[in-house]
């Protein structure tokens, strides 16, 4: 029996029972499993991907809605991934262009890195800013921070959605609201009784990952990243919108090394929704 052409291959939604094919595919690549990760994904999100005759996935990705429901204003694609053997032969692109199509007249939003970007610019999409990925051990040092910070609870969920929302430009309930079972560490940043800030620490393999960050200022940034750096003997990482210069030096000067970069690109709309001088770190580059 001959094997069908890469052309022909049905595109499907992925679920849960591909996890493990995703986190295989994620690995082919070179890149790490990420399981927690692409569990949260495709949970929160719809996954898409391309099924291989011969075991495995050719491609996925996934796609995550914000907004209201059945009715997205928003939507953020990541973890575009193609086999190694399978690479440079146009599936990518077929599969991004069936997730553009999907999506109708909803804007897309996603993060590119600097091999993918050509593809994407070739799509119709474009460049509206930069993120920097930093990794290292936090080192506490320097003045103490006079923002108070603590564990979130409970009952500082609706204060948060409501914050992130006004934030972000958009209602992320669904994703905001799996963030306590997702993360190690969710902390909140108070001023008179009012919440000004808000970020999540979550596992990914030997890291804590931290975002989403949303404070009011730098200071609040701050803060929020010492409280979850003082709670974990892990390494952070943390992707820095790169318009805010200061906290990115700090972060640095705390032990934070640049990784990488990569360029927020938009399709459909010419910028984010939101505040971007109180969004300092998105949860993860896969959904924003």
């Amino acid at each position: 029996m001959s094997t069908p052409s890469l052309a022909t291959l049905p595109i499907r939604r992925l679920t849960l029972r591909d996890l493990t094919a995703c986190a295989d595919l994620s690995e082919d690549r070179g890149w790490p499993r990420e399981e927690h990760k692409w569990g949260f994904l495709l949970t929160a999100g719809k996954g898409f991907g391309i099924d291989d005759p011969h075991g495995g996935l050719v491609a996925a990705c996934v796609v995550t809605e914000y907004g209201a429901w059945g009715r997205p204003d928003l939507g953020a694609i990541g973890m575009v991934l193609v086999a190694e053997r399978h690479a440079r032969l146009g599936v990518g692109r077929r599969l991004m262009r069936h997730v553009v199509s999907s999506m109708g007249t909803t804007p897309l939003t996603l993060h590119a890195t600097r091999n993918g970007r050509p593809l994407y610019e070739e799509l119709g999409f474009k460049v509206v800013g930069r993120a920097e990925m930093l990794m290292g051990r936090f080192s506490p040092g320097g003045p103490a921070s006079g923002v108070a910070t603590r564990a979130a609870t409970a009952e500082d969920l609706p204060a948060i959605l409501r914050l992130d929302e006004e934030v972000f430009g958009t209602d992320r309930t669904p994703l905001i609201t799996r963030l306590p079972a997702f993360a190690d560490q969710l902390r909140v940043a108070e001023e008179d009784g009012r919440l000004i800030g808000y970020a999540a620490a979550w596992p990914n393999m030997d890291t804590h990952v931290v975002g989403p960050l949303i404070a009011q200022d730098t200071e609040t940034a701050k803060a929020l990243i010492v409280s979850l750096a003082a709670r974990t003997e892990r390494p952070l990482r943390t992707d820095i919108d790169v318009r805010h210069e200061e906290l990115l030096t700090w972060a640095k000067q705390r032990g934070l090394g640049s990784v990488a970069f990569n360029s927020v690109m938009t399709y459909g709309i010419t910028d984010l929704p939101g505040d971007w001088s109180r969004r300092f770190a998105p949860l993860t580059v896969a959904a924003g």
